[in-house]
């Protein structure tokens, strides 16, 4: 249940950002942006926190090779899905939403992995801690 809250929020959060409907902060900002400024820049930086705390902690448990590792099994994963027809690649929606979803998934998985390791190995992670 903990890693598809984890993923869900990382969904919502690339989804909020951008997608290929009217209703994400890119296309309200640019709409909106001059009659409200304040407002545009308080949801900005909402996102940038979110981003910060996922893409931190994505880094900190998986690494960039990790991240890249995630992203290139869900590219075969969509390959496979292609070759085998059940997906095609000619609507841009579907594929913005695609590229949503794997998005999510390399942050969903960072954030849950230390979580995965502590239940297969039985060690948890530590930050280091100068005292």
């Amino acid at each position: 249940m903990g890693f598809l809250l984890r993923w869900l929020f990382a969904f919502f959060l690339l989804a909020a950002t951008f997608n290929p409907t009217e209703w994400n902060f890119v296309h309200w900002a640019q709409a909106n942006y001059a009659e409200q400024m304040p407002l545009t820049l308080l949801f900005g930086l909402l996102l940038l926190v979110g981003y910060i705390i996922y893409l931190r902690a994505t880094l900190r448990s998986i690494g960039t090779f990790g991240m890249l590792l995630v992203l290139a099994v869900v590219g075969a994963l969509l390959w496979v899905l292609y070759d085998w027809g059940w997906l095609t690649l000619e609507n841009t929606t579907q594929n913005t939403w695609i590229g949503i979803l794997a998005l999510s998934a390399v942050l969903g998985i960072g954030l849950s992995w230390s979580h995965v390791r502590r239940a297969l190995s039985g060690q948890a992670d530590m930050d280091d801690v100068d005292e």
